[in-house]
């Protein structure tokens, strides 16, 4: 009876312990901002990244308001601008006007973030920018001037304008002619296309900036620019093959279609995924027999994978009957396996968890680890609208197994919504293991459940 007592009150202490630190745990983050150093707060950054959490950003908003700290700037303009969050604009715009009293690192990561989120206040004060040719500043500033001006269409054309004017009368520099070419195509103009189309049918014109502007003609996607991308598929150079096939996907017609059928043949293997990609982005359905003898017989792993992707985003009658042969048959790779069933997942959950369930427990029971585990995270990243009492069985199996299993299951939770299972939900909530009691307190939040002190 001592030994239960004890039982009892050391997990009744854990509990607590969890539950607290669960509490303090917003507490301490607040205070690492407010009063931190910047090793600290970068360390804080990279967690709430990791976390992909966004209750903190007011507070960070505050902070770098009031610092000219280098580590801090960046981490924060970082932060921000890889979830393209606004809120930073105007603490962005200073570094830029004074940027003499800034380090180089900050004024370039406050370009960055100006064109990530689009920012079309930013475009006159980038453009001044670059008007003072300071080399420092030029390869991140055609590239943020590309992405702010595609804010509007009237800023799209007034960025592509300048940015033409550069490239052909003043000096960019070799080293950043390419940027200016992708920023171009970043600023959608179609003031952009006539110098994008004479460096494409340009055969003396250097590799990488054709490779560059055919990205850029497809971005932009004006007709005008298919002829010229055509041109390039029966180029000598294999990455301009690969490249223009990869430029074909926004465009239509005939022409278009055999071009990216002919390119499944190329020997170059980038030129193969390049078509499949133009195929998921088409959705071209005569592309279908070419994407299954790829993703049969290819002897390159990404062809296969991307001729996979083009058939789950066709996905008519045909699409789907070849990924469920991929899918079910157990000599194919792990990786072919795992892909098609998430095309079918993605495309009829309801008709495919059966199937599922049923190979990931053949691939735990001869010990497939790696397969297991890839089964389990697409049957965890799943919506099943009508789900059965084999679904909920399989929930409650792995609610109670590994740590993995654990995780998975409660993703399984909150994206089907499973309330007969709360009482799992709120104990796993406060686990020892501070990822699945994390992962377990968003599940509850999703559900409207309250955890208990």
């Amino acid at each position: 009876m001592k030994v239960n007592k004890f039982f009892l009150c050391s997990l009744w202490l854990i509990f607590i312990s969890s539950f607290l630190y669960a509490q303090n745990d917003e507490t301490s983050r607040r205070a690492t901002i407010q009063f931190g150093t910047e090793t600290e707060i970068a360390a804080l950054i990279q967690t709430l990244r990791t976390e992909n959490i966004d209750y903190l950003d007011d507070e960070l908003v505050a902070l770098i308001d009031n610092t000219r700290n280098q580590r801090i700037l960046i981490g924060v303009f970082g932060f921000f601008g890889d979830r393209e969050k606004t809120g930073l604009e105007t603490r962005a715009l200073r570094a830029i006007t004074e940027r003499d009293e800034e380090t180089n690192e900050t004024v370039q990561s406050a370009v960055d973030y100006l064109g990530r989120i689009k920012s079309a206040a930013a475009v006159p004060i980038l453009i001044e920018l670059l008007d003072t040719e300071e080399r420092r500043f030029l390869n991140n500033g055609f590239r943020a001037l590309g992405r702010a001006g595609s804010a509007t269409p009237e800023l799209a054309d007034e960025a592509a304008e300048f940015l033409i004017n550069y490239y052909e009368n003043r000096d960019p520099g070799t080293e950043n002619q390419r940027e200016v070419i992708i920023a171009i195509g970043a600023a959608g103009s179609v003031k952009g296309v006539p110098l994008l189309i004479d460096i494409v049918t340009s055969t003396d014109e250097r590799i990488p900036l054709r490779i560059a502007a055919l990205d850029s003609l497809a971005k932009i996607g004006d007709p005008q620019g298919m002829e010229a991308i055509l041109s390039c598929i029966g180029t000598n150079d294999p990455n301009v093959r690969a490249a223009a096939v990869a430029a074909l996907g926004p465009f239509s017609g005939d022409e278009v279609d055999k071009a990216i059928l002919d390119a499944f043949r190329d020997s170059y293997y980038r030129t193969r995924i390049a078509a499949a990609q133009a195929s998921r982005e088409r959705k071209l359905v005569s592309a279908v027999p070419y994407l299954q003898y790829r993703a049969e017989n290819d002897d390159v792993p990404n062809v296969r994978e991307e001729s996979i992707r083009a058939l789950g985003a066709i996905a008519n009658a045909e699409a789907l009957a070849i990924l469920d042969t991929l899918f079910s048959g157990r000599r194919n790779s792990d990786r072919v396996r795992l892909l098609s069933a998430e095309m079918l997942m993605k495309h009829n959950a309801n008709d495919n968890v059966g199937k599922l369930i049923i190979e990931m427990e053949e691939a735990r029971t001869r010990n497939q680890t790696a397969l297991y585990n890839g089964f389990l995270r697409v049957l965890g990243e799943s919506v099943v609208t009508a789900a059965s009492d084999e679904y909920e069985a399989i929930t409650r199996r792995l609610i109670t197994g590994t740590v993995i299993e654990k995780l998975f299951a409660l993703d399984m939770i909150a994206n089907n919504r499973l309330r007969a299972l709360s009482v799992e939900v709120i104990e796993l909530a406060k686990d020892r293991n501070e990822s699945i009691a994390r992962r377990a307190r968003r599940t509850a939040e999703a559900l409207g459940l309250e955890i208990p002190e």
